[in-house]
C-alpha cells in the first residue's frame, strides 16, 4: 500500500496531478471527456465497439484522423479517443483489461495553459545517485514495477524506465513516489506534446533575396542584410559541413535540392523510413526552411545562405514526448551533422525541458563534431512574448489566457542554444518576434502580427490586437513544386517568421565551420557574439508598448540579443582563427602506386574501394597532402574519403565533379578546410583513401595517390 508519506512535498490530493519537468513542477488537470492508450496493433472504432466501447473519434496522437495513413507513426502506438464524459472512467477500466492495450491514463491539460494536451507515455525517466550500483537500482524500482530499459545519453546514472502490468500507480504517481526516496535524485514520466510550427504563410510576394545582400530601397534598409556576397568570396559552403534540418517534411525533388552530394542521412521519424517527403497538404515548412539555409547554387531560383554544404533532412515525429527529442538530435549527432536547425517549438505557453530532452541538446552540443559540439539553432517564436518571464495576460479570445502567465520556451532557454530573434527589412524589430534575456542572435525576415497555436482554435492572433501598419518585405525562398505548398510554383516569397530567421543563422554557421571546422561550439558563439551588427530599435513595440531595441552594458538587447548576425564578419573571424600548424620537424611521404580498378558499382551498393597506406612514424600530424590521380566515366558519382588511423573520416571530395572523367589534384588544409581535423593525432597507422560510387553506369580507375605529412 502506498502512503500519502511516500510522495514527499507533493500535496496530498496531488500526486497524479503534478508533473515533474526539468526541476519544475506542472499543475495538471483532467480532460474529462479524453483517453490515450498504447496498443500492439493499430485499433479501431469497429474494434472498440466490438468490446462493447463507443467513442465519438480515435485518432493517433500527433497524426490526422485515423484513416489517412494506414497506421500510426508512432513506434508506441499511442492512440487518443474521445468520450462522453460520464463514460470516461468505464472505458478506461475497460480498455486496460484487453489483451492488445499495454497502457491506457487520462489525458491531460496544463491547468494555466488549457489548450495544451498533455499525454503520458508508459515510460520514466529515473536519476540515481552517484553510488548507486545497478544491484540497488533493481532493488529501488522492483517495489513500483519498473524495469530500468537503457542509460540515457548524456545523463549521468539516468536510465529509461519501463512501466508494466505490476506498477500499482501511474507514472506521473510513480514519478512523485520516485523523487521522495533518498537515492533517487530525479524522476519524471515522459509525456507528448504537439510541436508546432512557428511560421503562418502570408501571401504577399516579393521577388528578390533582400536579406543576403541589398543597397536599400522601398521598404528595405541597407542595414538589414547579413552581407553574405563578401562572405561567399571566402567560401561558399563545403559538402564536408552538414546543416540538419528538423522540421515537418522537405521536398527533396525540388530543383534547389538537386546538387550532387546535396543530401546526407535523410530521416522520417514520422514514417519511420529514410524518405521524408511531404505527404501531408501542410507539409510545407521544412521545404521553405531548408532552402533559406542550404538551397544549392545553380543558375536558377533561390540561394540559400550556405549553398556549398551538405543537407540533412529530418522529418520530425511531429510531437515532443522524450523519445521522438532523442530521436533527432542523436540521429543529427551520429550522422555527422555540425549544425541542427530548428524552426518550430512546443504547443504549450511553459514547455520546461524534461531531463532526457535536456540530455539530448547537452550531449548534441558537447559529443557531436567528435567533442567540438553540434550547433543548435532554434527560432524564439512569434507570440511577441518572453522566452523566460511572467506577464501578464487579458482580452484573449475565450479567456483562453488570463492573468499572471508564466511563458517558457525550454528550447531556446537551454544554455547550449543560439536562440533566434527575427528583425525586418527596415532593420527593426520584427512585431511577432519573442524576446527575452536569453536571445541570442537576430537575423532578417518578414514583419506580421504575433499568433500562436491552441487547441481549439487553431492559430489566433495574440492580444492585444495590433493596429501599426507592418513594414517590411517577405522571405523568398523553396517550396514544394507544383501546385502544392504555399504558392503556385516552386517558390513562395510569403515565408518569415523566427522560422525563416533561424535557417539564416543556420547557414552562417555552416559558412563559419566550413572555413574553419577545428572551431568549438564555445568559439562559434563568441564570433557571433562578437560579430554581431548592433542594429537600434528605439520605437515603442506596437503590441505591449515595451522599449527593449537598445543595449545594456554588457552589449545585450531582449529584442536583438547580441546583434543582428553578420554572415562576412563571422567567416572572416572564423577564418582568422585557424590556428597555423606547428613548423614540421620533418615531412614523409608515402606513395601507393598500384593501380586500382573501379569496376562499376551496382545500384544500391555503396561499399568503398579502399587503397591502404601504413605509416610506421609515431610523430604527430602538423600538416596533411593527398595527391589523388585518378579516372573515372562520371566523375560526378563518386566521393574521396580519407581515413587516417585515429578520430574521424574526412570527405576529401563531394560528389561535385559532374562530366568531368579525369582528377589529378593535391588536397591541402588550404583547399580542403576539413583536413584540419586529421591534425594533432599521432601518424601512425594505417591511411586509408576510401572512394565511394554513389551511382551505377562507370567504371574507373585510381591510378595512384600520395600522401604527405609533416610531423613534429
Amino acid at each position: 500500500m502506498i502512503k500519502d508519506s511516500q510522495y514527499g512535498g507533493v500535496p496530498q490530493g496531488q500526486e497524479g496531478l503534478i508533473l515533474q519537468r526539468g526541476g519544475d513542477e506542472l499543475v495538471l488537470e483532467k480532460a474529462i471527456d479524453r483517453l490515450s492508450f498504447h496498443s500492439t496493433a493499430v485499433p479501431s472504432v469497429d474494434w472498440l465497439a466490438h468490446v462493447g466501447l463507443e467513442v465519438a473519434s480515435l485518432t493517433a496522437v500527433g497524426t490526422p484522423k485515423l484513416g489517412s495513413r494506414p497506421q500510426s507513426p508512432d513506434p508506441a502506438h499511442l492512440w487518443e479517443a474521445t468520450v462522453a464524459p460520464a463514460a470516461l472512467e468505464a472505458t478506461l477500466a475497460t480498455l486496460r483489461h484487453q489483451a492488445m492495450v499495454t497502457f491506457a491514463s487520462h489525458v491531460y491539460h496544463l491547468s494555466q495553459d488549457p489548450e495544451t494536451l498533455v499525454y503520458l507515455r508508459d515510460q520514466l525517466t529515473v536519476q540515481f545517485g552517484p553510488e548507486v550500483s545497478a544491484d540497488l537500482r533493481g532493488d529501488i524500482l522492483a517495489p513500483w514495477g519498473l524495469v530500468a530499459r537503457s542509460p540515457i545519453r548524456g545523463l549521468s546514472q539516468a536510465y529509461l524506465c519501463q512501466v508494466t502490468a505490476a506498477s500499482p500507480l501511474n507514472p506521473l504517481k510513480l514519478a512523485n513516489a520516485l523523487i521522495a526516496l533518498p537515492d533517487v535524485l530525479l524522476a519524471e514520466a515522459n509525456v507528448i506534446i504537439t510541436q508546432r510550427p512557428y511560421y503562418r504563410p502570408q501571401d504577399d510576394l516579393y521577388g528578390q533575396q533582400w536579406y543576403l545582400y541589398n543597397n536599400g530601397g522601398s521598404d528595405v534598409s541597407p542595414l538589414a542584410h547579413i552581407d553574405i556576397e563578401r562572405a561567399w568570396d571566402l567560401t561558399r559552403g563545403d559538402r564536408a559541413t552538414v546543416i540538419a534540418v528538423t522540421d515537418d517534411a522537405m521536398d527533396l525533388h525540388h530543383p534547389d535540392f538537386q546538387g550532387l552530394g546535396k543530401i546526407v542521412a535523410p530521416q522520417d521519424l514520422y514514417g519511420q523510413d529514410f524518405v521524408p517527403l511531404p505527404e501531408l497538404a501542410s507539409d510545407n515548412h521544412g521545404t521553405a526552411v531548408a532552402g533559406v539555409a542550404t538551397a544549392e547554387e545553380n543558375g536558377s531560383g533561390v540561394v540559400g545562405v550556405a549553398p556549398g554544404c551538405a543537407l540533412m533532412p529530418i522529418r520530425t515525429t511531429g510531437f515532443l514526448d522524450d523519445e521522438s527529442v532523442e530521436a533527432m538530435f542523436h540521429w543529427a549527432v551520429d550522422q555527422g551533422a555540425a549544425v541542427i536547425c530548428c524552426s518550430w517549438g512546443a504547443g504549450a505557453i511553459n514547455f520546461p525541458l524534461s531531463l532526457r530532452q535536456r540530455a539530448a541538446l547537452s550531449y548534441a552540443a558537447t559529443a557531436g563534431r567528435e567533442g567540438k559540439g553540434c550547433v543548435i539553432v532554434f527560432a524564439a517564436g512569434n507570440f511577441n512574448r518572453p522566452l523566460n518571464a511572467t506577464i501578464a495576460e487579458k482580452q484573449w479570445p475565450d479567456n483562453a489566457v488570463s492573468g499572471p502567465t508564466r511563458w517558457v520556451n525550454g528550447f531556446g532557454i537551454h544554455p547550449d542554444v543560439i536562440a533566434v530573434s527575427a528583425c525586418t527589412s527596415l532593420a527593426k524589430k520584427a512585431v511577432y518576434s519573442n524576446w527575452g534575456a536569453e536571445v541570442f542572435l537576430a537575423a532578417p525576415s518578414n514583419n506580421g502580427l504575433p499568433a500562436i497555436w491552441l487547441k481549439k482554435t487553431g492559430f489566433v492572433q495574440t492580444p492585444p490586437k495590433v493596429t501599426a501598419a507592418l513594414r517590411g518585405k517577405g522571405v523568398v525562398t523553396t517550396d514544394r513544386t507544383g501546385s502544392e505548398g504555399y504558392a503556385t510554383g516552386n517558390f513562395t516569397a510569403g515565408f518569415g517568421g523566427t522560422s525563416s530567421a533561424a535557417p539564416v543563422v543556420a547557414g552562417v554557421v555552416g559558412l563559419m565551420l566550413s572555413a574553419n571546422p577545428q572551431l568549438t561550439l564555445a568559439a562559434v558563439k563568441d564570433i557571433l557574439r562578437q560579430t554581431a551588427d548592433k542594429i537600434v530599435d528605439g520605437d515603442p513595440d506596437p503590441q505591449l508598448g515595451l522599449r527593449y531595441g537598445t543595449y545594456e552594458h554588457n552589449g545585450h538587447s531582449y529584442w536583438f540579443g547580441h546583434g543582428k548576425v553578420n554572415a562576412y564578419a563571422a567567416v572572416k573571424a572564423a577564418h582568422d582563427r585557424i590556428q597555423p600548424p606547428p613548423a614540421s620537424a620533418r615531412s614523409l611521404t608515402q606513395t601507393q602506386s598500384e593501380a586500382l580498378a573501379l569496376p562499376d558499382r551496382k545500384a544500391g551498393d555503396f561499399s568503398p574501394f579502399i587503397s591502404t597506406i601504413a605509416i610506421p612514424d609515431p610523430g604527430t600530424v602538423a600538416t596533411i597532402a593527398v595527391t589523388v590521380d585518378l579516372n573515372h566515366g562520371f566523375l560526378g558519382d563518386l566521393e574521396l574519403w580519407l581515413l587516417p588511423p585515429q578520430g574521424q573520416a574526412i570527405l576529401l571530395q563531394p560528389r561535385t565533379l559532374g562530366r568531368k572523367t579525369q582528377l589529378q589534384t593535391t588536397y591541402t588544409a588550404d583547399t580542403t578546410p576539413v583536413l584540419q581535423l586529421g591534425q594533432g593525432r599521432s601518424a601512425q597507422g594505417s591511411w586509408q583513401l576510401q572512394v565511394i560510387d554513389r551511382a551505377p553506369g562507370h567504371g574507373g580507375s585510381l591510378q595512384s595517390w600520395q600522401l604527405t605529412l609533416g610531423l613534429v
